[in-house]
Protein backbone atom coordinates (compact mmCIF):
# COMPACT_ATOMS: atom_id res chain seq x y z
CA UNK A 1 0.00 0.00 0.00
CA UNK A 2 1.70 3.76 -0.90
CA UNK A 3 0.02 7.06 0.62
CA UNK A 4 0.33 9.81 -2.44
CA UNK A 5 0.85 13.23 -1.19
CA UNK A 6 1.83 16.54 -2.84
CA UNK A 7 5.83 16.00 -3.22
CA UNK A 8 6.03 12.34 -1.89
CA UNK A 9 4.29 8.66 -2.74
CA UNK A 10 4.96 6.81 0.94
CA UNK A 11 4.98 3.42 0.51
CA UNK A 12 3.64 2.01 3.54
CA UNK A 13 5.41 -1.70 2.85
CA UNK A 14 6.35 -0.75 5.98
CA UNK A 15 4.98 1.38 9.44
CA UNK A 16 5.90 5.16 9.44
CA UNK A 17 6.30 7.60 12.05
CA UNK A 18 4.81 10.94 12.01
CA UNK A 19 5.90 13.50 14.73
CA UNK A 20 3.75 15.94 16.43
CA UNK A 21 4.77 19.61 16.42
CA UNK A 22 2.12 21.33 18.65
CA UNK A 23 2.73 25.19 18.14
CA UNK A 24 -0.20 25.54 20.76
CA UNK A 25 -0.13 27.44 24.49
CA UNK A 26 -2.45 24.52 25.65
CA UNK A 27 -2.12 20.94 24.42
CA UNK A 28 -2.74 18.63 26.82
CA UNK A 29 0.68 17.26 26.73
CA UNK A 30 3.31 19.92 25.38
CA UNK A 31 1.07 23.01 25.42
CA UNK A 32 3.64 25.92 25.70
CA UNK A 33 6.57 24.00 25.15
CA UNK A 34 7.08 25.03 21.38
CA UNK A 35 4.97 28.19 21.36
CA UNK A 36 7.75 30.31 19.81
CA UNK A 37 8.03 29.74 16.04
CA UNK A 38 12.24 29.27 16.97
CA UNK A 39 11.45 26.13 19.45
CA UNK A 40 9.02 24.95 16.95
CA UNK A 41 11.09 25.16 14.12
CA UNK A 42 14.09 23.48 16.28
CA UNK A 43 11.88 20.37 17.45
CA UNK A 44 10.72 19.84 13.81
CA UNK A 45 14.17 19.12 12.89
CA UNK A 46 14.81 17.03 16.13
CA UNK A 47 11.98 15.12 14.85
CA UNK A 48 13.42 14.41 11.74
CA UNK A 49 16.44 13.89 12.88
CA UNK A 50 15.63 11.22 15.49
CA UNK A 51 13.63 8.98 12.43
CA UNK A 52 10.44 11.09 11.95
CA UNK A 53 8.90 10.07 8.29
CA UNK A 54 6.29 12.62 8.32
CA UNK A 55 5.33 16.30 10.44
CA UNK A 56 1.97 17.43 11.93
CA UNK A 57 2.08 20.88 12.58
CA UNK A 58 -1.10 22.34 14.49
CA UNK A 59 -1.38 25.86 15.58
CA UNK A 60 -4.73 24.75 17.71
CA UNK A 61 -5.12 22.26 20.61
CA UNK A 62 -7.36 19.79 20.38
CA UNK A 63 -7.36 18.67 24.04
CA UNK A 64 -11.23 17.93 25.18
CA UNK A 65 -12.79 21.49 26.34
CA UNK A 66 -9.98 23.28 24.47
CA UNK A 67 -11.54 26.56 22.74
CA UNK A 68 -11.41 27.59 19.44
CA UNK A 69 -9.20 29.94 17.75
CA UNK A 70 -9.62 32.28 14.97
CA UNK A 71 -8.27 31.27 12.11
CA UNK A 72 -5.58 34.51 11.67
CA UNK A 73 -4.33 33.44 15.00
CA UNK A 74 -3.92 29.93 14.06
CA UNK A 75 -2.38 30.27 10.73
CA UNK A 76 -0.12 32.97 12.61
CA UNK A 77 1.55 30.69 15.10
CA UNK A 78 2.41 27.75 12.15
CA UNK A 79 2.84 29.27 8.90
CA UNK A 80 6.71 30.34 9.86
CA UNK A 81 7.12 26.74 11.04
CA UNK A 82 5.36 25.17 8.09
CA UNK A 83 7.68 27.12 5.99
CA UNK A 84 10.77 25.51 7.58
CA UNK A 85 9.73 22.23 7.81
CA UNK A 86 9.12 22.11 4.52
CA UNK A 87 13.16 22.01 3.96
CA UNK A 88 13.39 19.18 5.78
CA UNK A 89 12.72 16.44 3.18
CA UNK A 90 10.08 14.63 4.68
CA UNK A 91 6.13 15.26 3.91
CA UNK A 92 5.17 17.85 6.13
CA UNK A 93 1.10 17.55 7.41
CA UNK A 94 -0.89 20.76 8.33
CA UNK A 95 -3.54 20.09 11.19
CA UNK A 96 -6.38 22.06 11.06
CA UNK A 97 -10.13 21.95 10.44
CA UNK A 98 -10.50 25.40 8.83
CA UNK A 99 -10.86 25.72 5.08
CA UNK A 100 -9.07 28.92 5.01
CA UNK A 101 -5.90 27.93 6.67
CA UNK A 102 -6.17 24.75 4.64
CA UNK A 103 -6.19 27.01 1.68
CA UNK A 104 -2.99 29.16 2.98
CA UNK A 105 -1.11 26.18 3.86
CA UNK A 106 -1.70 24.51 0.18
CA UNK A 107 -0.85 27.56 -1.02
CA UNK A 108 2.76 27.40 0.54
CA UNK A 109 3.35 23.98 -0.15
CA UNK A 110 2.36 21.75 2.22
CA UNK A 111 2.23 18.00 1.71
CA UNK A 112 -1.28 16.79 4.09
CA UNK A 113 -3.98 18.36 5.40
CA UNK A 114 -4.84 16.61 8.51
CA UNK A 115 -8.61 17.20 10.17
CA UNK A 116 -10.23 16.02 13.04
CA UNK A 117 -13.38 16.86 11.34
CA UNK A 118 -12.85 15.05 8.39
CA UNK A 119 -13.59 17.56 6.16
CA UNK A 120 -16.78 18.47 6.61
CA UNK A 121 -16.75 22.27 7.49
CA UNK A 122 -17.99 24.48 4.23
CA UNK A 123 -15.55 24.43 1.78
CA UNK A 124 -13.09 22.24 3.40
CA UNK A 125 -13.21 19.03 0.55
CA UNK A 126 -13.32 21.44 -2.18
CA UNK A 127 -10.04 22.94 -0.95
CA UNK A 128 -8.49 20.17 -0.65
CA UNK A 129 -10.20 18.49 -3.96
CA UNK A 130 -8.84 21.35 -5.60
CA UNK A 131 -5.46 20.36 -5.01
CA UNK A 132 -2.84 17.29 -5.09
CA UNK A 133 -2.17 17.04 -1.15
CA UNK A 134 -3.04 13.77 0.43
CA UNK A 135 -5.83 13.83 3.39
CA UNK A 136 -6.18 11.99 7.01
CA UNK A 137 -10.04 12.41 7.61
CA UNK A 138 -10.16 11.74 11.84
CA UNK A 139 -13.25 10.45 13.49
CA UNK A 140 -14.67 12.33 15.80
CA UNK A 141 -18.20 14.00 17.44
CA UNK A 142 -18.88 17.73 17.68
CA UNK A 143 -15.98 19.37 18.41
CA UNK A 144 -13.13 19.16 21.55
CA UNK A 145 -15.45 21.34 23.61
CA UNK A 146 -18.37 19.06 23.43
CA UNK A 147 -16.70 15.20 22.24
CA UNK A 148 -16.75 14.30 25.86
CA UNK A 149 -20.55 14.55 26.15
CA UNK A 150 -20.98 12.83 22.71
CA UNK A 151 -19.67 9.37 23.22
CA UNK A 152 -22.58 6.95 22.77
CA UNK A 153 -22.09 4.54 20.65
CA UNK A 154 -24.30 1.20 19.94
CA UNK A 155 -21.48 -0.39 18.37
CA UNK A 156 -18.49 2.09 18.04
CA UNK A 157 -16.45 -0.13 15.72
CA UNK A 158 -19.23 0.15 13.46
CA UNK A 159 -19.76 3.23 13.83
CA UNK A 160 -16.53 4.78 13.65
CA UNK A 161 -15.91 2.28 10.39
CA UNK A 162 -19.09 3.96 8.57
CA UNK A 163 -18.64 7.31 9.46
CA UNK A 164 -15.11 7.14 7.83
CA UNK A 165 -16.53 4.75 5.04
CA UNK A 166 -18.91 8.25 4.48
CA UNK A 167 -16.30 10.35 4.11
CA UNK A 168 -13.81 8.88 2.10
CA UNK A 169 -16.61 8.12 0.10
CA UNK A 170 -17.37 12.14 -0.34
CA UNK A 171 -13.96 13.48 -0.98
CA UNK A 172 -13.61 11.24 -3.54
CA UNK A 173 -16.67 11.81 -5.18
CA UNK A 174 -15.32 15.61 -5.39
CA UNK A 175 -12.37 14.63 -7.15
CA UNK A 176 -9.53 13.34 -4.27
CA UNK A 177 -8.50 10.74 -5.80
CA UNK A 178 -8.66 7.28 -3.44
CA UNK A 179 -4.82 7.40 -3.03
CA UNK A 180 -4.47 9.92 -1.30
CA UNK A 181 -7.15 9.52 1.33
CA UNK A 182 -5.77 8.02 4.85
CA UNK A 183 -8.28 7.42 7.56
CA UNK A 184 -7.93 7.93 11.49
CA UNK A 185 -10.16 6.42 14.25
CA UNK A 186 -9.55 8.61 16.27
CA UNK A 187 -8.45 7.98 19.68
CA UNK A 188 -9.24 9.61 22.58
CA UNK A 189 -11.94 11.76 20.50
CA UNK A 190 -15.46 11.65 21.34
CA UNK A 191 -14.92 7.94 23.16
CA UNK A 192 -14.82 6.70 26.45
CA UNK A 193 -11.77 4.44 27.99
CA UNK A 194 -13.25 1.07 27.29
CA UNK A 195 -14.84 2.16 23.81
CA UNK A 196 -10.93 3.31 22.67
CA UNK A 197 -10.01 -0.37 24.20
CA UNK A 198 -12.44 -1.93 22.05
CA UNK A 199 -11.60 0.09 19.14
CA UNK A 200 -7.85 -0.60 19.34
CA UNK A 201 -9.02 -4.80 19.69
CA UNK A 202 -10.82 -4.67 16.93
CA UNK A 203 -8.88 -2.25 14.79
CA UNK A 204 -7.96 -4.57 12.18
CA UNK A 205 -11.84 -4.02 11.05
CA UNK A 206 -10.74 -0.71 9.65
CA UNK A 207 -8.62 -2.13 7.01
CA UNK A 208 -11.81 -3.24 5.07
CA UNK A 209 -12.30 0.36 3.98
CA UNK A 210 -9.01 0.31 1.78
CA UNK A 211 -7.15 3.10 3.67
CA UNK A 212 -4.08 3.59 4.99
CA UNK A 213 -4.76 3.96 8.42
CA UNK A 214 -2.99 6.81 11.23
CA UNK A 215 -3.60 6.40 14.39
CA UNK A 216 -2.54 8.42 17.36
CA UNK A 217 -2.49 6.86 20.96
CA UNK A 218 0.41 8.91 21.79
CA UNK A 219 0.28 10.27 25.84
CA UNK A 220 -3.44 9.66 25.58
CA UNK A 221 -5.59 9.75 28.63
CA UNK A 222 -6.92 6.51 28.46
CA UNK A 223 -2.74 5.10 28.95
CA UNK A 224 -2.60 7.17 31.99
CA UNK A 225 -6.24 5.57 33.64
CA UNK A 226 -4.56 2.41 32.78
CA UNK A 227 -1.41 2.83 34.31
CA UNK A 228 -1.91 5.70 36.62
CA UNK A 229 1.08 7.70 34.89
CA UNK A 230 1.06 11.49 34.36
CA UNK A 231 1.02 12.40 31.19
CA UNK A 232 4.48 13.26 30.50
CA UNK A 233 5.45 9.61 31.98
CA UNK A 234 3.80 7.66 29.54
CA UNK A 235 6.14 6.63 26.87
CA UNK A 236 6.35 2.55 27.65
CA UNK A 237 1.92 2.89 27.59
CA UNK A 238 2.32 4.90 24.78
CA UNK A 239 4.68 2.46 22.74
CA UNK A 240 3.00 -0.70 24.26
CA UNK A 241 -0.30 0.89 22.58
CA UNK A 242 1.80 1.96 19.03
CA UNK A 243 2.58 -1.64 18.68
CA UNK A 244 -0.24 -3.11 19.81
CA UNK A 245 -1.75 -1.12 16.59
CA UNK A 246 0.71 -1.55 13.78
CA UNK A 247 -0.30 -5.26 14.83
CA UNK A 248 -3.88 -4.78 14.23
CA UNK A 249 -3.59 -2.42 10.54
CA UNK A 250 -2.20 0.80 10.98
CA UNK A 251 0.54 2.37 8.93
CA UNK A 252 1.22 5.26 10.05
CA UNK A 253 2.00 6.62 13.49
CA UNK A 254 1.76 9.89 14.78
CA UNK A 255 3.18 10.42 17.72
CA UNK A 256 5.34 12.50 20.64
CA UNK A 257 8.27 10.06 20.94
CA UNK A 258 9.90 9.77 18.05
CA UNK A 259 12.99 8.61 18.44
CA UNK A 260 11.91 5.88 20.79
CA UNK A 261 9.04 4.63 18.57
CA UNK A 262 11.73 4.23 15.88
CA UNK A 263 13.79 1.81 18.07
CA UNK A 264 10.53 0.06 18.84
CA UNK A 265 9.30 -0.17 15.49
CA UNK A 266 12.55 -1.62 14.37
CA UNK A 267 12.56 -4.37 16.93
CA UNK A 268 8.85 -5.35 15.98
CA UNK A 269 9.77 -5.64 12.04
CA UNK A 270 13.14 -7.44 12.72
CA UNK A 271 10.76 -9.68 14.28
CA UNK A 272 7.87 -9.76 11.40
CA UNK A 273 10.46 -10.63 8.91
CA UNK A 274 11.93 -13.53 9.93
CA UNK A 275 8.64 -15.01 11.58
CA UNK A 276 6.90 -17.41 9.24
CA UNK A 277 2.94 -16.72 8.02
CA UNK A 278 0.38 -16.14 11.22
CA UNK A 279 3.05 -16.09 13.84
CA UNK A 280 3.29 -12.06 14.46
Amino acid sequence: MHWQTRRFRLDLSRPRVMGIVNVTPDSFSDGGQFAAAREAIAHAERLVAEGADLLDIGGESSRPGAPRVEAEAEWARIEPVLRASLQLGVPVSVDTCKPEVMRRAIELGVDVVNDIQALQAPGAVDVVAGSEVGVCLMHMKGEPATMAQLAEYVDVVGEVAAFLRERADAVRAAGVAAERVSIDPGYGFAKTHEQNLRLLARQAELATLGHPLLVGWSRKRTLGEITGRAVTERLPASLAAALKAVQHGAHILRVHDVAATVDALKVWQAVSDNAGPNQI
